[in-house]
């Protein structure tokens, strides 16, 4: 299965983003209000500055104490971001999650970004995968 099918399945392919100069706390806030573990960061909502993960803020706020909800997205942002194409296997995306250790990868298309997969988005098609699979190989044993 490749990223593109993934993007397709998904409900909703809106990216939640804020601005380099938004609060923690309007991050944070903004993750909470649409039960999602990451925001991207954009100035205009298309060039991607960064991506800001609820672990990240967990992390600063061990660190820093709740002070750092004050601070900006930009000060707390990944921006060195490992992205993937929508010609990307969900094999490969899995890897590079893995080797990364994070849960989201912006999707970019020709620098522009399209998208954003979660590890539950591609676990989700990779079960749907196995299970069509699955029927397959029973239909071919029964002779279907």
């Amino acid at each position: 299965m490749l990223v593109r099918q993934i993007l397709k399945s998904k409900v909703t392919q809106d990216v939640v983003w804020v601005r380099p100069t938004d609060t923690v706390s309007a991050a944070a806030r903004l993750m909470s209000e649409n039960r999602i573990g990451t925001v991207i960061v954009s100035a205009d909502g298309v060039a991607l500055a960064g991506i800001l993960s609820e672990r990240d803020i967990v992390r600063e706020v061990g660190r820093a104490g709740a002070a750092c909800l004050d601070w900006t997205a930009d000060r707390l942002m990944t921006s060195h971001l490992t992205t993937c194409t929508p010609t990307d296997s969900a094999d490969r995306v899995l890897e590079m999650m893995t080797e990364g250790r994070f849960r989201h990868l912006p999707v970019l298309q020709d620098g522009t970004m399209i998208g954003l997969i979660s590890i539950g988005d591609v676990v989700k098609a990779r079960l749907s995968e196995l299970s069509m699979e699955k029927s397959a190989l029973e239909g071919m044993i029964m002779g279907h």
